[in-house]
């Protein structure tokens, strides 16, 4: 079962192929996001990243939180569904 990691702290530079290569070097990648601000369309500074193996999303979480990534400090960490009240489908870090 694939596990969602929330990915914080991203610069605004960072693209969802960098999180691609980072994260696909400790286990399989199966989905890389970073949504967007609708009104400027730069990054909102943190992204989604799912992993094939909950093993290995440990692990990343483990070996890549706080690693610097673009001059930013990443914070790596699982992502849960939103509280009520928030968007569909929206996860967030707790």
């Amino acid at each position: 079962m694939p596990k969602r990691l929330y990915i914080g702290n991203l610069s605004y530079n960072t693209t969802e192929a960098a999180l691609q290569d980072l994260f696909g070097a400790v286990g399989e990648v199966t989905s890389v996001s970073i949504p967007v601000d609708r009104m400027s369309g730069r990054s909102r500074g943190f992204g989604f990243v799912e992993m094939a193996d909950p093993e290995a999303a440990q692990q990343a979480i483990h070996q890549l939180n706080g690693r610097v990534v673009d001059g930013r400090a990443i914070k790596v960490a699982e992502a849960h569904p939103s509280k009520p009240g928030g968007q569909r489908g929206e996860y967030r870090s707790y």
